[in-house]
Formats: structure tokens, sequence, C-alpha cells
């Protein structure tokens, strides 16, 4: 790697690093489903930057392409199913808490 990608490696590392924590702690710390929803949503994008970063370093940018159009097509797919079911959930206990789903039976 040449130094001018290696800083420029560091610089988004630092960020997406910081990204990725930032929705892994919206993940945990969080009872509404709904802010774990949007935390896994920032948690895709920080692996979203990261694959584009490495791509870029590594010259491989048409291989990052096609893995995070993947990624996309696949984050959608899943944020729409876990919104449905967060939303259903909603309606059988007018509550978006986790502890809410333990009630629930059959």
């Amino acid at each position: 790697m040449e130094a001018n990608n290696i800083q420029l490696f560091s610089i988004f590392g630092i960020f997406i690093v910081m990204l990725f924590i930032a929705g892994l702690y919206c993940i945990l710390m969080t009872r509404n489903m709904m802010r774990a929803l949007i935390g896994l949503e920032i948690l895709t994008k920080a692996v979203t930057v990261l694959l584009i970063l490495a791509g870029y370093v590594t010259g491989n940018m048409a291989f990052a392409q096609s893995i995070v159009i993947t990624l996309i097509i696949i984050e959608v797919v899943v944020i729409a199913i876990t919104a449905g079911v967060i939303l259903s959930i909603y309606r059988h206990t007018n509550s978006l808490d986790r502890s809410t789903i333990r009630d629930l039976k059959g």
C-alpha cells in the first residue's frame, strides 16, 4: 500500500469504528425495537463504508461495488421484514418495548 492509502485508511478507519460502535451501542442498550432497528441500519452502513474503503485501497473497486450492491439489497429486505414484524408486535401490544414480546403466546 502506498503512504497515501495508509493515511486514508486510518482516517476513515477511525470513522468506521466509531460508526460501528454507535450502531452496536444502539442495539444493545435500548429496549425500543425501532431504535434497535436503526442501530442495525447504522451497523450495516459501517460495513458498507468499510467495504468501499477496502476496495479503493486495494484497487478492486469493481469487486467491492458488487459486494456492496448485494449487501444493500439484502439489507433492504431484512429491514422491511423486521419493520413489518415490529409493526405487528406494536399492533398487538401497543408498545415497542422488547420485554412485551415475552407476553405474546401462540
